[in-house]
């Protein structure tokens, strides 16, 4: 008989602890609050009954790092259609590039082309232009110096127009697991202080302030670890672009120095003159 009677005794414990840990949210609060021999929690443990629950600094906390998960996910949006449609027209204009046979040529089928490898033909054209027949007396180094300038400066500008904005997404990366922790110790203060003035270690005065503090450091992971994944994401497609950027550049430098060759064959050396002289 009586191990009768211990066995429904640990399967009836069994069966009140798999309730506690399993059951609703507001079972187990009541359950909880009969075993403390308190009244249940005052608010729900979900997400927004902590927020709305929680200190008005911890609430700041809390919607800041919200705010800059959305703003991540903005730049991602954003940043990702900037960068599709920039390596689809420097892709364009380096196949332009690197198909003409001169530099004239390059410029006629790259007219009205705003992508940046439309532009290093133009600025090489006009810099080719503004030597005129110079270069068959001097030679072309300098030509080719004054368009690898030009050319450097353009690839340079297209990759840092590229990368605006991506900065933030560095700063939520790193200061909001930072901040979430702000919040978290913050709450954790409000916990103990009405620790202290409840006078009581009860469930119902501890529990709300302790998942409020660790909500705010959930939310802190949630924002800054898409930021850094993101980030270098685009950092990866940042480099790859300025890899594009780079081909063509080389393209029309082939363009510029192919048509030096032809300039200076026909006039029969270029330097010759200045050899001459001396």
């Amino acid at each position: 008989m009586m191990t009768d009677q211990r066995m429904r005794g640990i399967k009836g414990g069994a069966a009140w602890l798999v309730a506690l840990f399993f059951a609703l949210p507001g079972q187990a609060q009541d359950l909880a609050g009969g075993l403390a021999g308190t009244r249940p929690l005052p608010h729900g443990l979900s997400p927004l009954g902590m927020f709305m629950a929680a200190d008005i600094v911890v609430q700041g906390v809390m919607a800041g790092l919200a705010a800059a998960a959305l703003l991540t996910l903005t730049i991602l949006l954003a940043k990702s259609l900037e960068i599709f449609i920039a390596r689809r027209g420097l892709r364009r204009g380096l196949a332009i590039a690197s198909g003409a046979l001169s530099l004239e040529e390059a410029a006629r089928l790259a007219a009205g082309r705003a992508d940046p490898a439309a532009l290093m033909i133009e600025a090489a054209r006009e810099e080719s232009a503004l030597t005129g027949s110079a270069v068959e007396a001097a030679g072309g180094s300098g030509l080719k110096a004054r368009v690898a300038s030009a050319l450097a400066r353009i690839e340079i500008h297209s990759a840092a127009r590229l990368t605006r904005g991506t900065g933030l997404l560095a700063t939520i990366g790193s200061v909001g697991p930072f901040v979430g922790l702000f919040g978290t110790v913050w709450g954790i203060m409000n916990a103990f202080i009405g620790i202290s003035e409840a006078q009581t270690t009860n469930l119902a005065v501890v529990a709300p302030g302790i998942a409020e503090a660790l909500l705010a450091t959930a939310i802190g992971l949630v924002a800054a670890i898409p930021a850094v994944v993101i980030y270098n994401g685009l950092q990866r497609a940042n480099a790859a672009y300025r890899r594009l950027l780079g081909d063509a550049a080389s393209a029309v430098e082939r363009l510029v120095s192919r048509d030096l060759d032809r300039r200076l064959a026909k006039s029969g050396g270029g330097v010759r003159p200045l050899a001459a002289a001396e």
